[in-house]
């Protein structure tokens, strides 16, 4: 086997609206429900999220942010988080293949789940570079990714959240908002003042 990539997943979307079973599996509602709670009880401000899928996480972000950006590589996952998202007219489903300019230059929250192991190690330290630079001072990042290997993968799982953390060059609060054995989420908060790239804040 080899590791997936953006037209394997577009080909898995056009299949089946939920390969992963991520609106009906109930591990995925308990992952869904800390990435909230990472989040926070709102109103959140500008959100970002990067690798939306089929918009399952979308839809319940877009019930407490006052303006959501949910990001996916393929033509097919976007028109799946558009069709999540349609009831809230301040949510897009943007399409954007990473590693790419962030739609917006300022960020309150950015969510990432299930995407890391998918991108290579220079990919993903361009993403972490722009989500260092996209994400305000005090701001908070959601991270949530399994902690063991599927066949899939580009990248191994073990440890790839603070790989990621890492590569920000930024300083980070860190707290585990929900960990089981096959997956962890995870919040950090930005330590004021430590953009890198930009003046003190």
């Amino acid at each position: 086997m080899r590791p997936i990539d953006l037209t394997d997943f577009a080909d898995k979307f056009a299949a089946n609206d939920d390969p992963w079973r991520t609106y009906s599996d109930r591990d995925e509602a308990v992952k869904r429900a800390a990435i909230l709670h990472a989040l926070g009880p709102g109103p959140l401000g500008r959100v970002l999220e990067l690798g939306s899928g089929n918009g399952s996480n979308s839809r319940a972000m877009a019930a407490r942010s006052l303006r959501l950006h949910a990001t996916e590589g393929t033509p097919e996952g976007t028109a799946l988080t558009a069709r999540a998202i349609v009831d809230w007219p301040r949510a897009r489903a943007i399409r954007l293949a990473l590693p790419a300019r962030l739609p917006q230059r300022e960020y309150d929250a950015i969510v990432i789940a299930e995407l890391l192991y998918y991108l290579p190690p220079q990919a993903m330290r361009d993403v972490a570079k722009c989500v260092a630079q996209a994400l305000r001072p005090g701001g908070r990042l959601v991270l949530a990714h399994h902690q063991v290997d599927y066949y899939d993968f580009v990248q191994h799982a073990a440890g790839i959240q603070q790989r990621f953390l890492d590569l920000t060059g930024r300083s980070w609060r860190i707290s585990t908002m929900r960990r089981r054995r096959r997956w962890h989420v995870m919040a950090a908060r930005s330590i004021c003042g430590d953009r890198p790239g930009g003046q003190p804040t």
